[in-house]
Order: C-alpha cells, then sequence, then structure tokens
C-alpha cells in the first residue's frame, strides 16, 4: 500500500493512540522493578525521538529567534496537536510558559497516576525548535529546554502549563 510516516500527520486516531499508549506506558515505568526510572525523563526522550523525526517532515520555518518565537510555537501546537495556546515571556528568568486547555495528551485526568503527558511535548517542541536552529549561523537563533510542567489537566488542572528555559545565540 507504501503507507509512509509522513501520511500520518493529518490522521486524527494517531493522538488519540498515543494518548492512551503514554499512560498505559506510565503505569509500567511507575510499576517497574527499577524504581530509579525517571518516568519524566522518559517521556521527554520519547518526545526529543518524535521531533528528529517529525522535523524530516515539516519545518513550520527555516530560523526561530525571539521576534517569532511566540508564532512558531502556536504553529508547532496547532499544526502537530490542534491545539490553540497562549504564551507568556518571563524574559528576567528566561522562562517561556505554555498555557494549553485542549492539551491532545492530556485530555482525560486518570487518577492512578501523577504523569502529565505533555512532558513528551517538553522533549518534543524543544527538540524541534533546537533542531529547526541547528545549522544556523544566525546569532538572534533561540534553544529551548524543558523545565517542567507546572500544571495538567491529567492530573486534575483546568489547563496545561508547560514551561521551558530558552537562551539565545548558542545550543
Amino acid at each position: 500500500m507504501g503507507i509512509k510516516r509522513s501520511h500520518l500527520f493529518h490522521v486524527d486516531s494517531t493522538m488519540n493512540q498515543l494518548r492512551n499508549a503514554i499512560y498505559h506506558l506510565a503505569r509500567l515505568m511507575e510499576n517497574s522493578a527499577e524504581k530509579e526510572i525517571n518516568v519524566n525523563e522518559k517521556l521527554r526522550d520519547m518526545g526529543r525521538n518524535i521531533a528528529r523525526t517529525f522535523v524530516n517532515y515539516w519545518k513550520p520555518i527555516d530560523i526561530v529567534n525571539k521576534t517569532n518565537l511566540k508564532d512558531v510555537l502556536k504553529t508547532i501546537y496547532h499544526t502537530i496537536l490542534g491545539s490553540s495556546i497562549s504564551i507568556e515571556v518571563n524574559n528576567n528568568e528566561k522562562l517561556i510558559l505554555v498555557k494549553d486547555y485542549k492539551c491532545p495528551l492530556c485530555r482525560y485526568p486518570y487518577s492512578d497516576l501523577s504523569i502529565a503527558g505533555c512532558e513528551i511535548l517538553l522533549g518534543m517542541v524543544s527538540e524541534f525548535i533546537n533542531l529547526i536552529n541547528k545549522d544556523s549561523s544566525e546569532t538572534s537563533k533561540v534553544f529551548l529546554d524543558p523545565f517542567e510542567v507546572k500544571a495538567s489537566q491529567a492530573i486534575g488542572h483546568d489547563h496545561c502549563l508547560q514551561v521551558f528555559k530558552y537562551n539565545v545565540g548558542g545550543g
């Protein structure tokens, strides 16, 4: 049939399956005999891996800097996740706060878990931005690092709040 990964880009069921898989996997990791597993970091690694593949099929722009950062983030969240987000930039602490009321990975509360599915987004979005800017010689380029999920619908909040650290120029 010739179906490729790029065909999954606009398939709604893909996000549902990803969400289901995340929470099953999180339960397995939380109940693992290896108690030193950092589930949040494992989810972020999954997100980074998704970005490394995804960037081969779609890039919203050639360079991300402070001037276009909010627009690029909104485009990534809307195009990949179907989310409309609000963004706050804290220049003093070099933080970017992304608020999402319709996070597709945290749509339902899970009383048996304390893990937010959008931990994956911290890894995916930061890696996506970093890969876009990786080879650029622009001094105004922005790099992101995952910081924390401050709120999540999956653990009972009315929205998800993902926080990234940013730096300008170097990776």
